[in-house]
């Protein structure tokens, strides 16, 4: 009696083609029932999880303060990492007490020291993820060890360190990034680095000048980037002397922290920075002036108006309106600089604060100008459109005071 192979045999090529058939199908019947195995197991454990969850939820307050032994649960891995994954996820949107309470519970729980031991001895992505719940937790004793991790050689140790550092938002953790980065360089992509900064450095920000002066190249530019952000309204007088930097960001950093100091000083440096060749650090410069709210930032901000960038120009006209002055002076001031797109930037500026019947019983009242100057000037206000004749001399306007 044949065999089946000796069937197969006979059957010459076609054979083969029926054995690719049947190893097909019985290599589709095998992946499905792994997806089918996988997808009930996976079911049966978020279904034990979410459970478990729902348990530990009900006896949050006993389990942090103690009342239930945390023998009861931390020797087992199930339950300790949804313990410490619902004690992470509340740290988000806890107020100092409760922030407090949580450090204490995962101190006295020996959670942080296991995550610390993790971040010093695992390899692979448990120590990536050991490193991340150590910057969540935001104790000061996991610093050291992610301080360590910044120094590995590999990249996404660095990273995921470098990312925890930056989620503990205190000066420490800016110090630890600060001594490495002077030590090594811009070994890590600019914008984590850039980001993990700014969330440190904003409580102390002078933590980063001494290392702006020394730093070179692009590392130079990423920390003049955050000291423009979080600079201070203190580090006025430090900032003076990065006013004429080649870093368009440090001259942005200067123009920022001027804002908070009103004086002669800082006014003359401010409207210097007016007529900057980067845009950002005019914007930055026409926003100080707005802010110190003085007639003598008026010549400046006029000038903003004639910018040839949008943002600048409407900055500008902001810090204009803000002046408590007269307004029909400075109005005929914007009117000669016969800029239409400031001419329309100042008068949305006076649109948006509820100012336009204000400017136009001015216009009608001011005895400064005289009436067939101020006939063209009305008709503009209304028209929102420049007079064609030039005969609108810049002779006769008055002067700003």
């Amino acid at each position: 009696m044949a065999s089946v192979f000796d069937k197969f045999w006979r059957l010459g090529p076609a054979g083969f083609v029926l054995k690719a058939i049947i190893v097909a199908i019985v290599a589709d019947v095998v992946l499905l029932a792994f997806i089918l195995l996988r997808r009930t197991y996976r079911k049966r454990y978020f279904a034990r999880r979410d459970a478990r969850v729902f348990e530990f939820r009900q006896k949050w307050d006993a389990l942090v303060s103690g009342e239930i032994p945390f023998e009861r649960w931390r020797k087992n891995p199930f339950d300790r990492r949804i313990v410490e994954t619902i004690a992470l996820d509340a740290f988000e949107s806890a107020g100092p007490e409760e922030s407090a309470r949580l450090l204490k519970f995962l101190r006295a729980s020996g959670l942080i020291e296991k995550r610390i031991y993790e971040a010093r001895h695992h390899k692979g992505w448990r120590r990536l993820r050991a490193l991340a719940a150590l910057g969540r937790t935001r104790a000061p004793e996991g610093i050291p060890a992610l301080s360590e991790a910044l120094r590995n050689g590999d990249e996404e140790t660095r990273l995921a360190a470098l990312r925890g550092l930056g989620s503990m938002a205190s000066p420490r953790a800016a110090e630890e990034i600060l001594a490495w980065v002077n030590e090594a360089g811009l070994v890590v992509p600019a914008l984590p680095l850039q980001s993990a900064l700014l969330q440190c450095c904003v409580e102390r920000p002078r933590l980063l000048l001494p290392y702006v002066k020394h730093a070179r190249g692009s590392l130079r530019e990423v920390l003049a980037r955050v000291l423009g952000e979080v600079a201070a309204p203190s580090m006025g007088s430090d900032l003076l002397q990065f006013v004429e930097d080649d870093l368009a960001e440090l001259r942005a950093a200067a123009a920022r922290a001027l804002a908070h100091s009103p004086s002669s000083t800082a006014l003359g440096v401010l409207s210097e920075l007016v007529g900057d060749r980067i845009w950002f650090v005019r914007l930055r410069a026409v926003v100080s002036l707005g802010q110190f709210a003085d007639r003598h930032a008026r010549t400046a901000l006029v000038r903003g108006l004639t910018d040839s960038h949008r943002l600048v120009r409407l900055r500008a006209a902001e810090g204009l309106v803000g002046i408590p002055t007269e307004m029909a002076a400075t109005f005929a001031q914007v009117v000669a600089t016969r800029d239409r797109y400031g001419l329309h930037a100042y008068l949305t500026a006076v649109e948006n604060a509820d100012l336009l019947g204000k400017l136009d019983s001015e216009l009608q009242e001011s005895t400064a100008i005289s009436p067939e100057e101020k006939e063209r000037l009305l008709q503009v206000l209304r028209s929102g459109v420049l007079p064609v004749a030039d005969k609108f001399a810049r002779e006769n306007v008055p002067a700003l005071p």
